[in-house]
């Protein structure tokens, strides 16, 4: 039957505006309805109007008439149909794709796969190669068909827990709780990240016109030491949720730590506790304010000394830092305030801090402090031991008192003055160092050689600065007043005396209060100056264990007992020639001992000396001079083996060794031995001689030569 053209139009109408809203079975079974409703030749006339194949409909038609059951909402075909699924077809692709994946990492360990990126591509890539041909989309179907999913790492484990780690915080909360019952300050102090100042990338995103970001720079390499940086030393008050954040511009030491402490007292603190006589301080276990930094808590007592607080400290166990209440109340919002903002400067970094504000409160006051606190500060023993600091019962380390007593004198050089400064009585130490008794020169010589090798050690300076920036400067010196703590001169004046072995780099760290890393630096980069200039140092019989030793040499001229020995035992009495006979061999032969000396450490190294040590300074037993003073002796058969080891002070294997290796030397140099009259069998005999005493006063006078 032939379908009239009204019939097309209104089917054409009804189909324009049913069909879209359906979905493909839908609009299936709606065709055939329309079919089945025209009759013969229905079939044909609903295709061609629809835009549709004959089969689709006739396919309808025989889904109406076999009277089957409607299908759920969510489906619109039934089940089975379609082809199979790749791992239907390949049935080891899915346990391949789970060997390459599981947690416990059981698959090849010769897979490209297995030290790189799990992407779905790299799986797709590797499944390919191993026979099982899939897409990365199919990898990622199965893979949450397993119970996968995208996941990062999430930090968990805490590693090894102090033993004590509950017990501090139990006992931290007990000291917080206590303060505050009493009406004192708590507060919890740190160093927040340091801040490179320039155009550069600062994290996060913040509101600008579309199409108008921030320009940066498109990487930030380290400029070296004239870089400007920040460094916000946080104050946070437990009790009145407010934030005090020093910036400083130069170091984050202890001094500076304690500086930010002393600035909030004297700006806030004093004026919120009126009436305070104690104050806690809550802070993690490293960095400037470290439990095992003696600057942190010398500093701390000078403190509590100028403001009569009694200031207890108690660190947080080591690797809980987190806990501290400043890092998630005041440095994460400060984070947040300043994000997407490039810090251009010192006062963009202040005033950005100062605008930190939170819907609880919390109010932030942030001060530029442009203050120099030089790096390798150290505190001497004597100075510890002097301070009033009391530890508690509870983990002395980690929790301690330091009380406001006037603190005295810390360094011996400075007692007779009184000297409190530490740059002053740095100044005094260096000025008692500088004893022509200690340096083999005068102040007038060893200030000429100072000025002489200053153009060199400039420009070893500016050679080490282009060292670290890897490169020319890139900008001009800023101001940062940034002092060292020793000069030019005063790194030449301690390349001498610890050269001349008058003491250890301990005993110069302790006269100094300097870190011996800063002064083994010191005199790392200087001794190649003096030796380019051509400056020898002879070592000296003056040697001091001890400051307090050194310190008394030169106030009282008390030498070590070993000092006169050598002195002593070149009388020409003993050695059979005249001191200026004796002192001339010693010069000749030193070259020889020095090349000897140096193949022995060359065959002991086994290649040769490293650049920028020290060229294995260490303090000799025995001097060059005493030995082959010793061996003279020796040869002339004053006295054994074991009384020059008594008088020297050394043991009878040392005496040994020199003897064995001068002997040669002697000879080579034409040395006669000639046998002495008398030979002595003990120390005190041998000095009893060179010491007579006078029978008439019973004073011991020294023997003419």
């Amino acid at each position: 039957m032939r379908v009239s053209s009204v019939v097309r139009d209104q089917l054409a109408a009804r189909f324009e505006v049913l069909l879209p809203h359906l979905n493909e079975r839908q609009q299936r079974l709606a065709l055939a309805t329309e079919a089945r409703l025209l009759g013969h030749g229905g079939v044909r006339a609903v295709a061609e109007v629809a835009g549709v194949s004959v089969t689709t409909v006739r396919k309808g038609v025989f889904e109406l008439e076999g009277g089957e059951d409607p299908l759920p909402s969510e489906r619109a075909r039934r089940p089975g149909g379609g082809r199979k699924s790749a791992a239907a077809q390949d049935p080891g692709l899915v346990p391949a794709l789970l060997a390459l994946v599981e947690p416990d990492e059981r698959g090849d360990p010769m897979s490209p796969l297995r030290w790189t990126t799990k992407s779905l591509r790299h799986l797709a890539e590797e499944l390919t190669r191993q026979g099982h041909r899939v897409s990365a989309p199919t990898v990622g179907k199965l893979l949450v068909e397993q119970g996968f999913s995208l996941q990062a790492n999430t930090k968990t484990l805490e590693g090894a827990q102090h033993p004590d780690r509950d017990a501090q915080f139990r006992y931290l909360n007990e000291q917080v709780k206590d303060h505050q019952d009493a009406g004192e300050p708590v507060i919890s102090v740190d160093t927040k990240k340091k801040e490179q100042i320039g155009q550069l990338l600062n994290p996060g995103r913040e509101w600008r016109p579309r199409g108008q970001p921030v320009p940066v720079e498109d990487h930030s390499f380290f400029t070296g030491p004239h870089v400007e940086q920040a460094i916000p030393y946080g104050v946070y008050d437990l009790v009145s949720d407010t934030g005090w954040v020093n910036v400083g511009i130069d170091h984050d030491t202890s001094a500076f730590a304690v500086a930010s402490i002393r600035r909030w007292w004297h700006a806030r603190g004093r004026a919120d506790y009126p009436h305070a006589t104690r104050l806690l301080i809550t802070a993690d276990a490293g960095g400037s304010n470290s439990y095992r930094n003696r600057a942190w808590k010398a500093e701390l007592a000078d403190l509590a000394s100028e403001t009569g607080l009694a200031i207890t400290v108690c660190h947080f166990p080591p690797g809980t830092s987190k806990w501290n209440k400043i890092e998630h109340r005041l440095f994460s919002h400060i984070t947040l305030n300043w994000r997407g903002r490039p810090l251009t400067s010192h006062q963009v970094v202040v005033n950005t801090i100062a605008a930190t504000r939170t819907r609880t409160g919390l109010r932030v006051h942030a001060e530029l402090d442009t203050g120099s606190y030089p790096v390798g500060r150290s505190v001497s023993k004597q100075r510890m031991a002097a301070l009033a600091l009391e530890p508690h019962p509870v983990h002395g380390c980690w929790n301690y008192t330091l009380h406001p007593a006037q603190q005295p004198t810390p360094n011996p050089a400075a007692a007779t003055d009184a000297v409190r400064d530490p740059a002053q009585a740095r100044a005094a130490a260096l000025h008692m160092l500088a004893d022509p008794r200690l340096t083999g020169m005068t102040r007038a010589d060893l200030a000429q050689l100072a000025a002489a090798l200053a153009p060199a050690q400039a420009a070893r300076a500016h050679q080490r600065y282009s060292e670290q920036r890897g490169g020319r400067r890139r900008k001009a010196t800023g101001n940062l007043r940034r002092r060292p703590l020793l000069d030019d001169p005063a790194r030449v004046l301690i390349t001498i005396v610890y050269h001349r072995q008058v003491c250890s780099i301990t005993v110069l760290s302790e006269l100094l209060e300097i870190a011996q890393t800063s002064l083994g630096q010191a005199i790392n980069e200087t001794q190649p100056l003096l030796e380019d200039h051509g400056h020898t140092i002879a070592p000296t019989t003056l040697h001091f264990t001890s400051a307090a030793a050194l310190h008394e040499f030169l106030h009282t001229d008390a030498q070590p007992a070993r000092t006169n020995i050598a002195q002593l035992l070149s009388d020409p009495a003993l050695t059979g020639m005249t001191r200026n006979q004796l002192q001339q061999m010693i010069q000749r032969l030193s070259p020889h001992q020095a090349a000897h000396r140096e193949k022995t450490r060359y065959q002991r190294r086994g290649h040769p000396r490293q650049p920028g040590t020290r060229g294995g300074v260490f303090r000799q037993k025995i001097t060059d001079d005493e030995r082959v003073l010793a061996t003279v002796l020796y040869q002339r058969q004053l006295c054994t083996l074991d009384v020059l080891a008594d008088l020297f002070d050394v043991s009878r294997g040392c005496i040994g060794n020199a003897v064995r290796k001068i002997e040669p030397l002697l000879a080579q140099d034409g040395y006669t031995t000639t046998p002495a009259t008398t030979r002595f069998r003990t120390a005190p005999d041998l000095l009893a001689f060179l010491t007579p005493t006078d029978p008439d006063t019973h004073q011991t006078t020294k023997r003419p030569c």
